[in-house]
């Protein structure tokens, strides 16, 4: 696919991109990436867009993120609207080159419905909070037992 806007609507023009960057992307047959934020300093995932080429050179030039609206067919820039902006801090390729991830300073909710994440209030599956406490404390025991030279218990090690 040629290093172009969307074929969803959007002119057709070339990209500014890099072209050392645009040949190694995998897009969709949309001319897309999945983009995923993540706040830079804690590793949590923000939220998921969507860049072409253009956005992804936005993004890469501004310190700002940039995505393409599928539903609006548009680019915007998170925070221009909502004040809650993604500075950038680094951005990198996965291991196919076919999805983004932005490593991101989030200032303000990163989700449009006013949540600090995209993903926080349909958790599917999550751990028991006393199970993961157990667990530490096992984690735990374990290390200091390491540290102590006693091995792991009825081992005789």
């Amino acid at each position: 696919m040629t290093s172009s806007s969307p074929t969803s609507g959007a002119p057709r023009r070339p990209s500014p991109l890099a072209p050392e960057i645009a040949d190694r992307l995998k897009r969709s047959a949309d001319g897309l990436l999945p983009a995923i934020a993540q706040q830079y300093d804690t590793g949590e995932v923000l939220m998921l867009g969507w860049m072409d080429d253009e956005a992804l050179h936005r993004t890469l030039t501004t310190g700002r993120c940039t995505y393409w609206s599928r539903s609006r067919r548009e680019y915007w820039v998170k925070g221009d609207t909502s004040g809650h902006f993604q500075w950038v801090k680094s951005v990198a390729l996965d291991c196919d080159a076919d999805t983004v991830l932005v490593r991101v300073d989030q200032v303000g909710a990163a989700c449009h419905t006013g949540t600090r994440t995209c993903f926080d209030t349909d958790v599917l599956l999550a751990e028991d909070a006393e199970d993961a406490e157990d667990a530490e404390d096992a984690e735990d025991a374990g290390e200091a037992r390491d540290a102590a030279g006693t091995g792991a218990p009825g081992t005789g090690q």
